[in-house]
């Protein structure tokens, strides 16, 4: 009697502190049922179907190609303020203006003379000798020659004027971030691409998947793996003067916690993954320990995303978007296909259920740790003569 008044008095007490016993994380009815609390809506479940996926694959990425595509190749260059031009002026004959000296010859009688490299001075103008100050900013060098060639031709020998631009500082982009030699680089008359650009500026130092290509344009950012750039050519559009092309690394990471193989953090490695390879990535599912109908992923969506979704929009997260987690029944075999095709983004959260007999197990080996020691106790007590 002594002996099963103890284990009653045991187990009472085990099963008031079963609600108390350590775990990973919610059950898959908690989750679901927490969604709801004191009559509002804290995030949406979705439940993953061939309907949900579909949604989330018809998002459209960012793209360059979408935001910039009315670009094509640059017009041709003209001289901004702060370019630097070399004006050589030719004479048809000897005892003009210029090119007294007659190792500046081109052809018989011709004389020619260069005026030392200028910026363009900040109003637009350059200093000709016997032409005075010549507007040039917003001009293209031939119709400088043109306005140089005009102002002499009373004073000159037939003149004749070549306008080349030393170094540009208007017809170029920048390129920074993660690339070997950041710099301002010169955009040549035929055109260059994002590519030719990175190129250009001695390449990518970080690996292709965890690099990213941001593109400020008229004040425009728009970012984009790179590894999408480059196996994409519709990505790879023409350069504009102006361009700020920055390259930066941001390693794609998620989550995993719960009845998995791994809690981590972990790399994506490539520019997308999917869900099933997500888990694969942690080591599984526990077979002792996870509910498999208990899997799910947390996001902050857009409102766009919520939309179609036909979700709830809460507009509690960052920049409006809305909490949602998405569930999957992985005891049903057609998940698993719905897995291989389910987007995992940056910074998702990936949970994974335990199951409801991993508690009573727990339980069990609670009451068993408690009631072990008395029971071998008493058993020793009456085996003794």
């Amino acid at each position: 009697m002594k002996l099963a008044a103890l284990l009653v008095c045991v187990t009472g007490a085990a099963l008031v502190g079963c609600a108390y016993l350590p775990t990973a994380g919610p059950t898959a009815g908690e989750v679901i049922e927490r969604g709801v609390e004191d009559n509002q809506t804290r995030y949406d479940v979705v439940d993953v179907n061939s309907r949900v996926v579909a949604t989330l694959l018809a998002q459209p990425p960012e793209s360059f190609r979408t935001r910039f595509g009315r670009y094509g190749k640059p017009e041709a260059p003209k001289i901004g303020i702060g370019d630097t031009l070399s004006v050589s002026i030719w004479e048809a004959a000897g005892g003009g203006l210029f090119g007294t000296s007659p190792t500046d010859h081109v052809s018989a009688g011709s004389r020619s003379v260069t005026i030392p490299e200028q910026a363009v001075g900040r109003d637009g103008a350059i200093s000709v000798p016997f032409a005075g100050r010549v507007p040039v900013a917003g001009h293209t060098t031939v119709e400088v020659q043109h306005e140089i060639e005009r102002r002499l031709a009373e004073k000159a020998i037939e003149p004749q004027v070549i306008v080349t631009i030393a170094k540009s500082v208007t017809y170029a982009a920048t390129v920074s971030g993660e690339v070997v030699n950041g710099a301002r680089v010169p955009l040549s008359i035929n055109g260059d691409r994002m590519l030719d650009l990175i190129a250009l500026a001695g390449g990518a130092k970080s690996p292709v998947y965890n690099t990213f290509v941001r593109l400020s344009r008229n004040g425009i950012t728009v970012t984009i793996p790179m590894e999408r750039l480059v196996s994409d050519p519709g990505e790879n559009i023409y350069a504009q003067p102006g361009d700020v092309l920055t390259l930066v690394q941001v390693p794609q990471t998620y989550s995993v916690l719960g009845a998995t193989g791994q809690n981590a953090q972990i790399t994506f490695n490539a520019e997308r993954i999917t869900l099933v390879e997500a888990l694969a990535k942690a080591g599984g599912l526990q077979d002792l320990r996870s509910d498999p109908a208990g899997v799910f992923l947390f996001r902050f969506e857009p409102p766009s995303v919520v939309a179609a979704l036909n979700a709830t929009q809460l507009g509690t997260g960052p920049d409006r978007a809305s909490p949602v987690v998405y569930r999957l029944d992985m005891s049903d075999a057609n998940s698993y296909f719905l897995a291989q095709r389910f987007p995992v983004e940056d910074k998702d959260i990936i949970y994974v259920a335990n199951a409801r007999l991993n508690e009573l197990q727990k339980f069990f080996t609670l009451l068993n740790t408690l009631t072990g020691p008395v029971i071998t106790g008493i058993v020793v007590k009456n085996a003794a003569p």
